[in-house]
């Protein structure tokens, strides 16, 4: 691959933007990565591994000459990042984001984007449990979709060069309206979230098993839970409070079919769980065949799994 942006501005120094450095690298993608985090100490560690070109103290340093500016903050501090940099970005830049929801997204960073700057929401649907500069990998984002979402009017070469990049970091590219985007995402990914910490916190909070029992037998299912659970306490708070209708109308039906399912179980109903599960299971083959998962066994977790 080809150069697509001169100079590349990573605000945040996360598990995203740290695989994005690694993944340009990787192809060729960007002539100089500049990045920034609000923690000194992410950005020291940063500058020690190298893993951007240049690291500086500010968010309004590094977007000085940027071509493409990545807002890789949790949702919640969308608004005031774009409002500090907003006077420092060049005639013609990009600007984009990786977060999780995109409405409120857009409400944040619009109204500071200046004129002749083009805003690109973006939304890559990889990641792992782990965060900080250090757990970033180039192979992220390989074979998962990453979604766009071109606002009215947008500039087509920007939202076509936006869309080479990411196709360049390995990634599959969908483009998708933002109401859109958070009701699919409040069932893929935001509600089975809230799920997974709450299941956790039931086990801790009954304190029926033990802690050797919860490690010992937890590859029954209850691992994944944990390791869902295990993921940046406030990333997951930001989405919440900003996707909160899609959520809680996601919620509000899994709520429906779980009474559903305690009725069935509570009278018996076994024709009722069994073709239940056989449909939920059509959900999982889907999933594999689309090459969104393996079907091979993975008991002890290797790594990446």
């Amino acid at each position: 691959m080809s150069v697509l942006y001169d100079r590349v501005a990573l605000i945040g120094l996360g598990l995203i933007a740290g695989s994005m450095a690694h993944a340009m690298r990787r192809a060729g993608l960007a002539g100089e990565i500049v990045g920034t985090a609000r923690s000194a100490e992410t950005r020291a560690i940063a500058e020690e591994i190298g893993l951007v070109d240049r690291v500086t103290e500010t968010a309004a340093e590094a977007v000085e000459g940027a071509d493409l500016i990545v807002l890789a903050v949790p949702v919640g501090a969308m608004a005031a990042v774009a409002e500090d940099i907003a006077p420092h970005l060049k005639p013609g830049a990009t600007i984009t984001d990786v977060g999780s929801v995109k409405a409120a997204v857009v409400d944040a960073v619009a109204p500071h984007v200046p004129d002749g700057v083009h805003f690109v929401p973006g939304h890559p649907l990889a990641g792992t449990e782990h965060s900080g500069p250090q757990s970033g990998f180039a192979e992220l984002f390989d074979h998962r979709w990453t979604i766009l979402v071109p606002l009215e009017g947008a500039d087509t070469d920007a939202v076509a060069r936006l869309r080479a990049l990411w196709e360049g970091m390995g990634a599959f590219v969908d483009e998708m309206d933002m109401d859109r985007h958070d009701l699919v995402l409040a069932v893929t990914s935001h509600a089975p979230h809230l799920i997974a910490y709450t299941m956790v916190g039931v086990a801790d909070d009954l304190r029926r098993v033990t802690d050797s029992e919860v490690v010992k037998y937890s590859a029954a299912g209850f691992r994944d839970f944990t390791r869902i659970a295990a993921s940046d306490p406030t990333m997951w708070r930001d989405v919440f409070l900003t996707n909160k209708e899609a959520t809680l109308e996601i919620l509000g039906r899994f709520t429906e079919e779980l009474f559903a399912l305690q009725r069935a179980i509570r009278t018996g109903d076994g024709d009722q769980l069994f073709d239940y599960f056989t449909r939920t299971r059509e959900i999982r083959r889907g999933i594999i065949e689309a090459g969104q998962d393996t079907d091979a066994p993975n008991f002890g977790r290797a790594k990446g799994g």
